[in-house]
């Protein structure tokens, strides 16, 4: 165009008339490059946000039990009932085997640690619960959500680690009576004890961050009771394959590892059991270990939520398998491990006899 401008043939003024033309040309094609860098840049940084651990998320909304209705002032009342007795229960048992020097033995201490582990557990989610059933705003916050998530991760492993470990104590108490002074000092008890915990937190510490590290920009609806990890990391907007498969292998070992262990424990002590010779002693043996296998129960109702490779699942079936777990089973354990339990049962009626729970009364 520039030397179609600069023609001899033409006019001073058309010349003028040319480049101004020509001017005008540029200029309009340098601000549609403009235009198009800013379109550019805008999307690069609209991806980039969304591929962070931005969330506008701040809250989420419960859902529950709400499309119950009026019912739920009856599920209130009676998850309210079942939490007392469970908090009672567990508070009795810990009591009774710390006061009552005969309960010193490693398989009422891991029944200590599963009581208290189980009292805490219930306490990170029953309370929320309850409070939700009655009233019509049902948020939490995210920060909370979270917290909830860590600790219900980490008493939840924390007891099937300890479910595994006295898995292991019968086995050594039945299999190996007299090693068992020696496999289970006290010392190795509070190591596996700790290392149960240890695990446990070191699980919910994962879990928890893989699920909140993710993106939350809407929907805020979590179909659930509590903070679980499939109804939340479902909510999340960008893809969760990798953090929903890395939490399937969490939970694979979570679960299977000690089930599987206490599955081995249990068949060395039947095979163990079969040889003893006389009938009282086989009855006594087989008294002992039959109560812990309520531990079936519990594994298999966390294993129908949790060790499946995807999120997208019905949480309505959710919901109903973990009211199995989260609740039936924390009511079964204090009476099915210990209220049971004849030795328990005398420790307390002499606490109840002799005037309450003080050290003096089971001396």
């Amino acid at each position: 165009m520039a030397s179609k401008c600069t023609h001899s043939s033409k006019s001073s003024e058309d010349e003028i008339k040319c480049w101004r033309k020509m001017f005008n040309f540029q200029k309009m094609k340098l601000l549609d490059m403009i235009k198009d860098g800013k379109k550019i840049m805008e999307v690069t940084v609209w991806e980039q946000a969304h591929h962070t651990n931005f969330s506008s998320v701040t809250e989420f909304l419960m859902l529950g039990f709400s499309n119950l209705g009026e019912t739920q002032l009856i599920l209130f009342a009676v998850f309210l009932c079942l939490y007392l007795v469970i908090l009672s229960g567990n508070i009795t048992i810990v009591t009774v085997i710390r006061l009552d020097r005969s309960l010193h033995i490693p398989m009422y201490f891991f029944l200590g640690v599963l009581s208290i582990s189980e009292t805490c557990y219930t306490f990170v989610i029953l309370p929320k619960m309850l409070v939700n059933l009655l009233s019509l705003l049902r948020t939490i916050s995210f920060v909370n959500c979270a917290i909830q998530m860590f600790f219900l991760i980490g008493f939840a492993v924390t007891n099937c680690m300890v479910l595994g470990v006295m898995g292991y104590d019968r086995y050594a108490a039945i299999c190996h009576p007299l090693r068992y002074p020696v496999l289970m000092r006290w010392q190795v008890c509070g190591q596996l004890a700790a290392a149960c915990g240890v695990i446990g937190f070191l699980f919910a510490m994962t879990g928890s961050f893989l699920v909140f590290e993710l993106p939350y920009c809407g929907p805020n609806k979590i179909n659930h009771y509590f903070c679980d990890i499939s109804p939340v990391i479902r909510l999340a907007c960008t893809d969760t394959y990798v953090n929903e498969l890395i939490i399937f292998i969490g939970g694979v070992l979570a679960l299977l590892f000690p089930m599987t262990f206490i599955c081995i424990s249990y068949g060395f002590i039947v095979r163990t059991i079969l040889k003893i010779p006389s009938t009282e002693g086989k009855h006594k043996a087989f008294s002992t270990c039959a109560s812990h296998l309520v531990v079936i129960v519990h594994y298999g109702c966390a294993s129908f939520v949790y060790l499946r490779p995807s999120a997208r699942h019905s949480s309505d079936k959710d919901r109903l398998v973990t009211v199995t777990y989260t609740v039936v089973t924390e009511l079964l354990n204090p009476m099915v491990y210990n209220l049971r339990n004849k030795d328990v049962q005398l420790a307390i009626w002499k606490v109840i006899g002799r005037g309450g729970f003080y050290p003096k009364a089971l001396q």
